[in-house]
């Protein structure tokens, strides 16, 4: 793949705070120490009103979409506004939008649509959907254009408000998800410091049943086989990128898709890489899905140096799996 330029990251995650205690207090089966020790997550954000959830436990994901305080529009848009300031551009600087999701609001238009007219810009707007690794897809489609076809600008955003789709009577589902956006400023042609090289993308459709989400529907996985997946390849996709980038004393960074703590814990211990280096964030936002990894790096868009090897390892649904390497030039 030819490089392709970073200039800008950006994050949303709504103001309500899903806690331990909040899920404890809902009398599902669940405590502190049980969440802790299987998921390793403290709190979550949600778009749903905390009162909505205590009440309905969100019995009917149809009724979740009206009473949501947010929709993707709205979360894309906020993250989409600081990657642009980031980016030190204007919002008609932007001259692609492309969006993904794993719970998109509407089945036609592309959601993309949405966000830009959020925006409040009038571009080409399409779909690149993989479900959690929908971030690194659009990376890597996108590197794979004509440089010379696309606007100088592209705009990835990928709006994820997935507690909508939760069932709080199942202890299993409700302790993981929260709702965080990602977007991201990209170009094949203008050049930043930041660019993305070596990514890869794969997919098992045999294996497409093991988790997703039926169209209003709630969220399903066969959690046993879709963990032993995640820590399978990301472990090999980090291994990969440490033996092509772990090289001449520069910092190699992993940030992977935030499931939750353990198994990223388990990549870590398999790849040897230290806390210092493993970037994270899915204890105070749990996994917020294609926009979980992404996060991540915006969330550490300051602390980023010269020489940095970023190596960003998402899975998902589908089964897809992608790897990447975000490099800062010297």
């Amino acid at each position: 793949m030819s490089a392709l330029y970073l200039h800008g990251m950006g994050h949303f995650h709504p103001e309500n705070v899903i806690t331990n205690r909040f899920l404890e207090e809902m009398d599902i089966g669940t405590n502190e120490t049980w969440i802790m020790e299987r998921v390793g997550i403290h709190t979550r954000r949600t778009v749903l009103p905390l009162d909505y959830i205590k009440e309905t436990k969100n019995r009917d994901p149809r009724e979740a979409f009206a009473a949501g305080l947010y929709n993707n529009a709205q979360t894309g848009a906020s993250a989409a506004r600081m990657a642009i300031d980031r980016a030190g551009l204007k919002k008609e600087d932007i001259g692609l939008v492309i969006s993904g999701s794993s719970a998109a609001d509407n089945v036609s238009p592309a959601e993309a649509s949405t966000v830009a007219a959020e925006l409040g810009i009038d571009v080409p707007c399409f779909d690149v959907n993989s479900a959690c690794t929908s971030f690194g897809t659009q990376v890597h489609f996108v590197s794979l254009m004509r440089p010379e076809a696309l606007p100088p600008f592209v705009l990835l955003v990928n709006p994820e408000n997935l507690t909508r789709c939760v069932d709080y009577a199942d202890r299993k589902s409700a302790v993981l998800f929260g709702d965080g956006s990602s977007a991201a400023i990209v170009s094949a042609t203008v050049p930043s410091r930041k660019f993305f090289t070596a990514c890869a993308y794969e997919t098992k459709p045999s294996d497409w049943d093991k988790v997703g989400i039926p169209r209003m529907g709630y969220f399903q996985q066969d959690g046993n086989a879709v963990q032993g997946f995640a820590i399978r390849k990301t472990t090999e996709s980090i291994r990969m990128l440490q033996k092509a980038y772990s090289l001449n004393g520069n910092r190699f960074i992993f940030i992977g898709h935030q499931a939750n703590l353990g198994m990223l814990q388990t990549v870590c211990e398999r790849s040897q890489i230290t806390e210092n280096n493993h970037w994270h964030n899915v204890e105070f936002f749990g996994n917020t899905g294609c926009s979980g990894a992404p996060a991540v790096l915006s969330q550490r868009w300051n602390d980023l140096r010269p020489g940095d090897h970023v190596a960003i390892a998402i899975v998902g649904a589908g089964l897809s799996w992608v790897h990447m390497i975000l490099q800062v030039k010297e």
